[in-house]
């Protein structure tokens, strides 16, 4: 019969509780954190924080920074905006890819459970690994790419209704929920895009300023590069800014179509 081990360090454990402070108000609330450092030889854990929200702001990034900057020190974790821009603080709260400073405590039951973005290596506690996903990002050439001249005396113009296309897809902010709750991205994230870049592909496809689309879509033409996305739609379920990468995959395979039947 065949046995199964499980990697190192795949197996969590249950770490500190760090119990709110005598006198502490009635409002509490209790957080779960993933916490592991690759440079130690210990294994992932959680701790639990109990964090008064009579005093905290009422976002989960607020309970983190006030757990950081009163509980735990050594809590890490990426945070830059506030304001669900940047994309910095992107993590998995309460079993769903979202922003930490967009996600309001009130809006989970009971114990917050947080842990890092799925499937990517961990630098420190919530902080994932993205080099992979930037380098993906770089691979498309997220930039107007042109042949012809500029205009001499004024920017490539669009018209309302080209400008209008590109709606749903320029506010991408690149914080990858999306691409880490696709499963196609899990298991061939070494080859396969996912849904952020290929968003990001298809931004730059349908901008009616680009002069290299059959290039884009020559770029994208692979088994892996596109065809792995099967439509399941995680992707816009995920998405904190409300965006739809399942369409624009799909808008790029119809793409694709259309230029083989000229």
């Amino acid at each position: 019969m065949a046995q199964f081990t499980l990697p190192k360090n795949s197996k969590i454990t249950t770490g500190k509780h760090h119990a709110a402070k005598p006198g502490s108000g009635q409002k509490l609330r209790r957080f779960k954190i993933y916490r592991y450092d690759p440079d130690s030889e210990a294994t992932p854990r959680t701790e639990t924080y109990e964090v008064d929200l009579a005093t905290c702001g009422p976002m989960v990034l607020d309970a983190l920074i006030k757990i950081k900057n009163e509980i735990d020190p050594t809590l890490t974790f990426r945070r830059s905006c506030r304001e669900g821009i940047c994309g910095s603080c992107a993590m998995n709260i309460d079993g769903t890819n979202t922003l930490a400073c967009t996600k309001s405590i009130a809006d989970v039951s009971g114990e917050v459970k947080i842990y890092p973005l799925p499937h990517m290596p961990v630098v420190k506690d919530l902080v994932p690994d993205m080099t992979t996903f930037y380098a993906q990002y770089a691979s498309i050439k997220p930039w107007i790419r042109t042949q012809s001249s500029p205009p001499p005396d004024k920017e490539r113009l669009q018209s309302p209704a080209d400008r209008k296309l590109i709606d749903g897809l320029y506010e991408c902010i690149l914080c990858a929920c999306c691409s880490t709750s696709c499963p196609s991205y899990w298991w061939n994230g070494d080859r396969y895009l996912g849904p952020a870049i290929l968003l990001q592909a298809y931004r730059w496809i349908v901008d009616s300023r680009d002069e290299d689309t059959g290039a884009r879509l020559d770029d994208l033409e692979d088994p892996f590069r596109l065809y792995r996305c099967h439509t399941i739609m995680n992707c816009t379920k995920t998405c904190p800014k409300g965006l739809n990468p399942a369409k624009a995959i799909a808008e790029i395979k119809k793409a694709m179509l259309a230029r083989r039947a000229v």
